[in-house]
């Protein structure tokens, strides 16, 4: 079935005609199921999770509990206790960072990642590696913005620990084969673990079948709320990993001699988890897969491709990273136009983009570019906005002459 576009748009209330929000890679809008969620979280279910005996408390637990479900049958997880909510992506890699390094990483090892990383997935590996001892190694890039994988066996050896690997990148749109790089890492006895920020909202993942040792993702990318996010991680890596924080929750018993900690996912979620996050995350995911993904990805793709063969009519627009398969988005140069002062002049045209480095500075340094303007599509974009776009660059290339 088609997407229904002009139903799509009316569920959504920050979407309002005659602006483009082309920034979906950064942030996507919010359905009305997602908020009218979060207000059931905050006025009907606003009470703590776990450690209550009233109603509200065990309505709290309840949806807390059914939302872990929820992200664990979208990530084909074999069980819910192997989620652990946090605050985002960068929450949970950090977290994994800290509690790996602890776990597997003394002097001399490396840690393997790409050129193509958000920092959220670098500066995390950096830090642990500076903590251990460690070595921080790279595999760099193609002129289309692909992984060089002729580089990967030289790369991965007997002192790789973990393997540190986005799905999709955020700033070039490469899709990259995890579950290759997967069957790599554990070759050489390695950890594979996976930023999937970028990729989930755009199709089914089956963490099984990847063969990943663990997988993230952040909740305003699937049209959820912000603060929130998901960890899985194979369930004999979490029961060795220490904890990553201390408070409460995360206990079992405490004493001033010393404590002893809760079964996961518990002993990672120390302190209040922001309930209302995860209710507000679990009708994004129903919202989400009830558009049907056959139906989602072929009207992104469309989109892309629309936006692609436009593109390539203006020869003073140049584009980053044109390899396949790749996720909705498009990051470009101007001729003699700096990014910010490009994504400027399209908000005036009412065009909303991305300009920067996009926190992936190692990526765009292969590119020798500082920064470069992103365009990317969801669920609610359509044709004429990409036309909108092109019409706001050429308003760009009358200014700048």
């Amino acid at each position: 079935m088609a997407l229904d576009v002009r139903a799509v748009r009316r569920a959504f209330p920050g979407i309002r005609d005659g602006e483009a929000y082309l920034d979906t890679a950064a942030t996507a809008q919010k359905p009305e199921p997602v908020l009218e969620r979060l207000r059931w979280a905050y006025v009907e279910a606003s009470g703590n999770v776990h450690r209550g005996a009233h109603r509200r408390s065990a309505l709290a637990t309840e949806a807390f509990e059914a939302a872990r479900a929820r992200v664990a049958r979208f990530l084909g997880a074999p069980s819910p206790q192997q989620i652990v909510f946090v605050r985002g992506a960068t929450e949970a890699l950090n977290l994994l960072a800290t509690c790996l390094g602890a776990l597997r990483l003394q002097p001399g090892d490396e840690v393997l990642v790409t050129a193509m990383e958000h920092h959220a997935n670098l500066v995390p590996w950096q830090l642990a590696c500076a903590r251990h001892g460690a070595t921080l190694r790279a595999l760099p890039l193609t002129a289309e913005g692909a992984l060089d994988l002729s580089r990967l066996d030289d790369l991965l050896g007997d002192r790789t620990r973990v393997l540190a690997v986005t799905h999709a990148s955020n700033s070039l749109g490469t899709v990259n084969d995890v579950a290759r790089l997967a069957a790599a890492a554990h070759a050489v006895g390695a950890l594979c673990v996976v930023d999937g920020t970028q990729a989930v909202v755009h199709g089914p993942v089956d963490v099984s079948a990847l063969g990943v040792d663990a997988y993230v993702f952040s909740g305003h990318k699937v049209y959820g709320p912000s603060g929130i996010g998901a960890l899985w991680a194979r369930g004999e890596l979490l029961e060795a990993m220490p904890p990553y924080q201390g408070g409460g929750e995360m206990i079992a018993t405490v004493e001033l001699a010393g404590s002893t900690y809760a079964p996961v996912p518990h002993k990672f979620e120390a302190g209040t988890p922001h309930v209302a996050g995860a209710v507000g995350l679990h009708a994004a995911l129903d919202y989400l897969e009830g558009l049907g993904w056959e139906a989602v990805r072929a009207h992104e793709q469309r989109v892309v491709d629309h936006a692609e063969a436009q593109l390539g009519q203006l020869p003073w627009i140049h584009r980053m990273g044109t390899t396949r398969p790749r996720v909705p988005l498009v990051s470009f140069t101007v001729d003699g136009v700096h990014a910010h002062d490009v994504a400027t002049i399209l908000d005036g045209c009412g065009v909303a983009v991305r300009a920067g480095h996009h926190c992936t500075q190692p990526a765009l340094d292969h590119f020798d570019v500082a920064a470069t303007v992103r365009a990317s599509f969801g669920v609610y974009s359509t044709l004429e906005e990409v036309d909108q776009l092109v019409a706001g660059l050429r308003r760009v290339r009358e200014v700048f002459g």
